[in-house]
């Protein structure tokens, strides 16, 4: 089941639904009398294109996610807590490369939060989450790693190296928190459906979202006004979201 969905859900991709349906539109013009209908295929893969293409279209639908749960800024209120759990988000082992270079970006900016929040509650321990799936090495390994060099030390780390997804990394953390408050770290636009399954589980997380691809501009810019690959990598964390959050809802584990 695990491999199917990662398999099939890059099929409902942003640029994936562009290409199979601008595909689909020359098919149809090359290989066939059904020209009408393979230039209005082609035209919708254009246009769509161009909407998944511009931030503004991005913006608006991946606010809603990134923003349901403030940032954790104020950490007096917290002092009692004992574990920051960091769920990881991705890597790639590179033998030649430094450890700095072998985590994923949604890793780096996961752990940076989740070592600030540990050095402000010095009683805290830092969990890191996520297997290697495709990789030898995991992926809380490769994020222990970075955080020793922004000196944390051994005793203050636990590793979770068995999870393949976020369910499996609200059920393996259960077993290492129990039902006691821990701050959870992910990117902004993940912590909806994290909250979800690791409260169906009645364990208690205190978001700590991070990773933001949404952030307010200081000023206007002229990229704004030109399609670009941000805003189609925006666009496919709204659909990779939502299409976790129905597969969860589907399955019943949130």
């Amino acid at each position: 089941m695990f491999l199917f969905k990662k398999i099939v859900a890059p099929l409902l991709f942003p640029l994936s639904i562009i290409l199979e349906i601008l595909i689909a539109g020359v098919f149809l013009l090359w290989f066939t009398r059904r020209q009408k209908t393979g230039k209005m295929l082609v035209f919708a893969g254009v246009v769509l294109l161009a909407l998944f293409s511009y931030g503004s279209i991005a913006d608006i639908c991946l606010k809603p996610l990134e923003y349901k749960y403030p940032p954790l800024v104020e950490l007096q209120t917290f002092s009692d807590v004992k574990w920051v759990v960091v769920l990881g988000g991705g890597h790639n082992s590179d033998p030649k490369l430094p450890v700095t270079g072998q985590i994923g970006n949604s890793s780096l900016s996961r752990l940076l939060e989740g070592v600030r929040i540990h050095k402000k509650l010095p009683a805290s321990k830092l969990i890191l989450s996520g297997s290697g799936v495709y990789d030898p090495v995991s992926n809380a390994v490769v994020m222990a790693d970075v955080a020793k060099i922004m000196r944390v030390g051994d005793n203050r780390i636990v590793l979770e190296e068995l999870s393949k997804d976020t369910k499996d990394q609200a059920r393996l953390i259960h077993k290492i928190v129990g039902d006691e408050r821990f701050i959870l770290v992910t990117s902004a636009s993940h912590m909806p459906r994290s909250i979800a399954l690791f409260q169906k589980l009645g364990m208690k997380p205190i978001p700590a979202p991070t990773d933001y691809l949404i952030k307010e501009s200081q000023g206007i810019s002229p990229h704004i006004f030109f399609p670009n690959a941000d805003s189609l990598r925006k666009m496919e964390r709204v659909f990779y979201e939502y299409l976790g959050l129905a597969w969860a809802w589907i399955r019943g584990q949130i």
